[in-house]
């Protein structure tokens, strides 16, 4: 018997096979989810010639975010905890993976990611069991801030699911800042999608999916609305209170106020930006290093830049009315008892503008009294104007985001169909092996080789695949989250999926 003809009678008989499946299910089937025998026999032919393809790792990949893993966010910003707490959670960007596997050693959380700034520390985690994995993250930073639980529960925000998802996306598009629409806090948001993807990130493919999406969102809102024109930074709120509190403070318009400040990073880099846009002709840049500070004088070639060491900061203070801190020290770089011993207590007004988290500036600067100083938390009140200006731009704002939110939690809610379409395949295959095997014995006699065997065999599951391919295509194609919870439904009852093999309902894990 030559091998075509053999592949097409088995054809014709596993269509009979098809059929039987069909009959026992076929009746609550949508006529749109039925292959024809022409189809069947087109599959046929075509998976006699076919080859067998390795199976991708991206399935598996999706398996394991199926698995039950819903989103959270658990965090402080400006808007909930005080600055003397937020400090005590901050993370340098070099530390965020390893906080984030620090948080998923412990056993709860499967994906997690950190994203710290001056105005927010901020935790995005996927896990199963949200009471276990809340206890984790809360343990986490009771330990990271040496802070009783009771102390940080009054500080911190916790969301999940939908609203944890609305909360990323908010603050990608700029609209949770204290700066409503400031540009800075997307880039912290790329810096922590792409932190969570390096090899030792702990993304994972529901994280990474969301910080991604997010991202995408931010960079939509600031391109189709007026969000970010005209916007201000954290610095530029600084340059602006400064400027309007330099007469009541200083006795001395802000235009003739000697200016210096203390570090070389992205934050001074920024302040210097606004105020040459305010027309500034010279300030002192204190540093560790002259590296950065070097970089800054070729950038702004039209400010004169002075240099000096930290050995030189009191000196610098001496001479100085207003003095920006912008560091990444965890400790003061500045306080009452350094004043006093420098001479600086008591003597001509002094204001002292701290843009950093943790605080360069202790608090009991404010016991002296010719030092007026002031942190991010102060700078509400400068931006509180320019929030009611944004009005109209964030509701434009927020129906972009809403429906960035809605893909999202849609593409979350696809993974659930996984164990359901598992379900059916292990049910067709069941079906087929038990036909092939009543197929095999009938052929016992035809004396086939092993390569007809294999088309045999690759000839089934390709009718199976067929057949099942208007179920799946069907399921994929629902895009509303009801409409697919519905579908999973039928689908779970049209094939009987709930039952086990002798026809009685399994258990629910």
């Amino acid at each position: 018997m030559k091998f075509p003809t053999v592949a097409l009678m088995l054809a014709q008989l596993l269509l009979a096979t098809t059929d039987a499946f069909v009959s026992q299910h076929g009746a609550t089937m949508s006529k749109a989810f039925l292959p024809t025998s022409g189809t069947a026999l087109q599959v046929a032919a075509e998976v006699v010639t076919s080859e067998i393809k390795p199976r991708k790792t991206r399935e598996e990949r999706l398996e394991a975010a199926s698995k039950g893993l819903q989103v959270h966010v658990v965090g402080l910003s400006i808007h909930h905890a005080e600055v003397e707490v937020r400090e005590k959670l901050a993370v340098p960007e070099c530390d965020w993976n390893q906080a984030s596997n620090d948080i998923c050693s412990r056993g709860a959380v499967a994906e997690a990611a950190v994203l710290s700034t001056c105005n927010r520390f901020e935790v995005y985690y996927a896990a199963s069991d949200p009471h276990a994995a809340m206890a984790d993250v809360t343990k986490y930073l009771a330990d990271r801030s040496g802070l009783p639980v009771s102390t940080l529960r009054k500080n911190l925000f916790m969301l999940s699911g939908e609203d944890a998802v609305w909360h990323v996306m908010r603050v990608s598009g700029g609209l949770d800042s204290l700066i409503v629409g400031e540009g800075q806090i997307l880039s912290q948001v790329r810096q922590c999608y792409l932190h969570s993807v390096e090899e030792d990130g702990c993304g994972g493919k529901v994280l990474s999916r969301l910080l991604n999406n997010a991202l995408a969102a931010g960079k939509r809102v600031r391109s189709e609305t007026a969000i970010s024109k005209g916007s201000v930074s954290i610095s530029s709120a600084a340059v602006e209170l400064s400027e309007m509190l330099a007469m009541d403070d200083l006795q001395l318009p802000f235009s003739e106020s000697r200016l210096a400040v203390v570090g070389a990073g992205k934050m001074t880099r920024l302040l210097i930006t606004h105020l040459a846009s305010r027309g500034l002709e010279k300030i002192i840049i204190v540093n560790r290093s002259l590296g950065r500070p070097k970089e800054l004088q070729e950038q702004f070639p039209d400010v004169d830049i002075e240099i000096k060491l930290m050995d030189d900061l009191w000196d610098v203070v001496g001479r100085s009315d207003i003095v920006y801190t912008a560091t990444s020290s965890e400790d003061y770089v500045i306080d009452e008892q350094r004043l006093e011993e420098n001479g600086l207590a008591g003597g001509r007004p002094l204001m002292l503008v701290d843009i950093s988290v943790p605080r360069n500036v202790g608090e009991d600067c404010k016991n002296i009294p010719n030092v007026k100083a002031y942190n991010v938390d102060d700078l509400k009140a400068v931006v509180a104007r320019n929030t009611a200006m944004r009005q109209k731009e964030m509701i434009e704002a927020e129906n972009l985001l809403r429906e960035e939110t809605q893909a999202y939690v849609a593409w979350r809610e696809a993974l659930s169909a996984i164990p359901t379409i598992n379900q059916l395949q292990e049910r067709a295959n069941a079906f087929r092996e038990e036909e092939l095997k009543r197929c095999t014995r009938k052929l016992s006699n035809a004396n086939l080789s092993d390569r007809e065997m294999e088309a045999v065999e690759r000839l089934s599951r390709g009718i199976v695949n067929k057949l099942l391919h208007g179920p799946m295509a069907h399921l994929r194609k629902t895009e509303s989250i009801e409409g697919k919870q519905a579908t999973l439904k039928e689908l779970s009852a049209m094939f009987r999926l709930e039952e086990d093999e002798n026809g009685r309902n399994r258990r629910r894990r």
